[in-house]
């Protein structure tokens, strides 16, 4: 089954390529980052995101989305445009028939690292141990998105 991570924003949205083929038997196929403008109307950023992930879905036909839940943030402006970020991921699913999942950040750190307080470094160190085949990740929001998916792929659904 493939799987499609997605760590949402406005101006970076970082996804992730896994296929579970069983309990805790995958494989990490790519990660990337799409960028928009910041010179960009808000619409249409959110607009280059709607067609970006299109064309992702439309490629690699993902059987679900997993999504980083949102649980807290300082900043009400940044929550607010996360969560209009997120309502154009969740509108997309809904109109490929893909369900999604929702992990917490607390989760998130807690399945990857064993610890639900980890910073980014940890999360990033554990990433590179546990896939191999990655280099150095340059952008917190594709290293965010692969932790997501790699969360997921751990996950026991049985147990939720």
């Amino acid at each position: 089954m493939i799987i499609l991570s997605i760590d949402p924003g406005v101006e970076r949205v970082g996804y992730a390529l896994f296929n579970k083929k069983a309990k805790q038997s995958f494989s990490f196929l790519s990660a990337g980052l799409i960028q928009t403008k910041k010179s960009s109307t808000t619409s249409d950023r959110f607009k280059e995101i709607y067609l970006e992930l299109e064309i992702i879905i439309t490629t690699n036909k993902p059987e679900k989305i997993i999504l980083e839940k949102l649980f807290f943030f300082k900043n009400k402006k940044t929550l607010i445009s996360v969560a209009q970020a997120q309502g154009v991921i969740m509108l997309i699913a809904s109109q490929n028939s893909i369900p999604i999942v929702f992990f917490t950040p607390l989760q998130i750190k807690q399945i990857i690292t064993g610890y639900g307080r980890a910073d980014k470094q940890t999360i990033q160190k554990m990433l590179r141990l546990t896939l191999g085949n990655i280099k150095e990740i340059l952008q917190d929001d594709t290293a965010d998105a692969i932790a997501c998916g790699l969360s997921y792929c751990y996950w026991n659904e049985e147990l939720a």
